[in-house]
């Protein structure tokens, strides 16, 4: 994993949530860390990793805050922590 994908993957789990965050250095971050990524309807894309599944909109240009937490989550609930498996 390069730099770049660190820092977003950090940028993920730091506190106050950050709502800067952009979607496609995210999405090639999560590719990186082998999450499988589809595109469903109504521009959604659907992240699968380690078995769990998370789905949110892809019509914007950054994470809101809201989608942070939820990716968040799901990272969590998959077994990344980016401390441990990733240190800067």
């Amino acid at each position: 994993m390069n730099h770049k994908h660190r820092v977003a993957l950090h940028a993920l789990f730091t506190h106050p949530v950050s709502n800067n965050i952009d979607l496609r250095i995210v999405k090639s971050t999560l590719e990186d860390i082998g999450a499988e990524i589809s595109h469903g309807g109504h521009g959604q894309l659907i992240v699968k990793l380690n078995g769990h599944t998370h789905g949110f909109h892809d019509s914007h240009r950054h994470l809101t805050k809201d989608e942070v937490a939820e990716l968040r989550k799901f990272l969590t609930l998959a077994g990344i922590d980016p401390e441990r498996d990733y240190p800067l």
